[in-house]
């Protein structure tokens, strides 16, 4: 085969491409438009309530003002409820809104409950600091509060999960033999389902198997472990989907035909199915077991981000300058995923000990998926029935939340360069020098400046959610 036979299988044709985006999907007009709304404002909820909690949790960890705070304690109850709202809640919110614009219209019932669950498991967690007193639990991927209203405010939360996939993969739609650019975007969400399907198997298998008699601790950092790192295919495969989409949306070429944007997505997906085969070669409580899930991760990620990140990047620098208000959000969200999800990976390498740098990779990463999200909330909202963010506002948003997270993650790098050690705040850290000091001073001072970045995207949104709302009134 030639060089020319293969870049023609790579690049769509210039003319094809000059008329056409291949990487969208089309929103459909009936009732899955109005669960996908139901899915958005429950992710809208979920993001104001991780708000203030994350603005008293980086007050609790900047150095002077935490004095003000009961900190060790305050801290780490801000931050558990900060964590599942910010992520899982988040995550799954925006993903039963992707799901819900890419399924058949059956099962309606289905959908519903699974959408008034997850409200009502969000609604529990949230408030439960103010509800029953409960100890925090600093578990990877989903930490809890040891109380009833947290507990079972979760598990009502992960119900809802569990039926959201349940109705998915029901309502999946086929793609076929033969396919374009929406057909690749519609394997990516189904992919990210599959993925998430396993992550709630694996949930489901640490429960049970994981031994009742260890401290809460243990007990929770076993059970959620191998379901934690499953998630983190669907979360991808997500922020794949919207690095695609968004490029296309704002007129880029992005030089993958939609077969190898297919098969890299496959890749993405391929070794989520590692994670029953730790369930079935190894105790869940063995370091070989905790180690299988994080080489899985580690080898399925890279493979298929590098590849579509430069392709889109490519893309980037290659399209025309658009005179179009709308492409402003959509393009500064698009960039600023792609920028902190690579400072997040690029900090993962360099990774040794327990300290900050590991919330420092684990937030570029999250980020990363957050700014894709955000950028397809924008591109979404006029096709949802709401108004499209234009402005200044909207222009400036990703850009400022992903310059105070940057700042965030580089203040903990620094920190953690001197061993200051992570989920810990105030004394507890024990800064000795001036340099210490200044880190964390950095991170504290790029996440009021995310905190507001944050707020920013909330207003955004907020404002076009009403614009539609008062035009129905008129």
């Amino acid at each position: 085969m030639t060089a020319r036979a293969i870049a023609d299988g790579l690049i769509t044709h210039t003319d094809t491409v000059s008329t056409a985006t291949p990487y969208l999907l089309d929103v459909p007009g009936d009732a899955r438009r109005a669960l996908a709304r139901g899915w958005l404002w429950l992710g809208m909820a979920a993001l104001i309530g991780s708000g203030i909690y994350s603005l008293l949790l980086v007050i609790s960890r900047t150095p002077g003002v935490n004095r003000w705070l009961p900190v060790a304690d305050f801290f780490r109850v801000a931050l558990v409820v900060h964590v599942d709202l910010s992520v899982l809640v988040w995550f799954i919110a925006l993903a039963g809104m992707l799901w819900s614009l890419n399924s058949r219209p059956v099962a309606r019932m289905w959908a519903w409950s699974a959408l008034a669950l997850g409200g009502i498991g969000t609604l529990l967690m949230a408030l439960a600091p103010f509800v029953s007193a409960g100890t925090p639990i600093m578990a990877n991927y989903i930490p809890v509060l040891d109380s009833t209203a947290f507990l079972g405010g979760l598990a009502i939360f992960g119900c809802g999960t569990a039926l959201l996939v349940a109705h998915g993969l029901y309502a999946a739609p086929k793609l076929g033999i033969g396919f374009d650019g929406s057909g690749a975007l519609r394997f990516g969400l189904n992919a990210s389902l599959i993925s998430t399907a396993v992550a709630l198997g694996a949930f489901a298998a640490s429960l049970w198997l994981t031994p009742r008699g260890l401290d809460g601790k243990a007990y929770y950092e076993i059970a959620f472990w191998g379901g934690g790192h499953a998630l983190q295919f669907a979360w991808t495969l997500l922020m794949l989907v919207g690095w695609l989409w968004l490029a296309s949306a704002i007129g880029a070429r992005v030089p993958l035909s939609p077969r190898v944007a297919l098969l890299l997505l496959a890749l993405a997906l391929a070794s989520v199915f590692v994670t029953p085969y730790a369930y079935l070669a190894h105790d869940v409580a063995s370091v070989e077991h905790r180690d299988l899930h994080t080489w899985a991760m580690r080898l399925g990620g890279g493979v298929s981000i590098v590849p579509i990140g430069l392709a889109v990047l490519y893309g980037l620098a290659t399209r025309s300058r658009s005179t179009d208000p709308a492409h402003g959000p959509l393009r500064a969200a698009l960039i600023a995923s792609m920028a902190l999800f690579a400072a997040g990976g690029l900090i993962g390498v360099f990774i040794s000990g327990s300290n900050v740098k590991i919330p420092a990779h684990y937030h570029g990463c999250i980020v990363g998926v957050t700014l894709a999200l955000m950028g397809l909330v924008y591109l979404l909202l006029p096709q949802l029935g709401y108004r499209a963010p234009v402005g200044r506002l909207a222009n400036w948003q990703p850009t400022l939340y992903g310059i105070g997270q940057l700042m965030h993650i580089v203040g903990l790098v620094w920190s953690g360069g001197y061993g200051v050690q992570r989920k810990v705040a105030g004394a507890e850290q024990v800064l000795r020098s001036t340099s210490e000091i200044a880190g964390m001073g950095l991170m504290g001072l790029g996440g009021l400046i995310a905190i507001i970045g944050g707020l920013l995207f909330v207003v955004v949104v907020w404002k076009a959610l009403r614009w539609v709302g008062a035009a129905e009134r008129r």
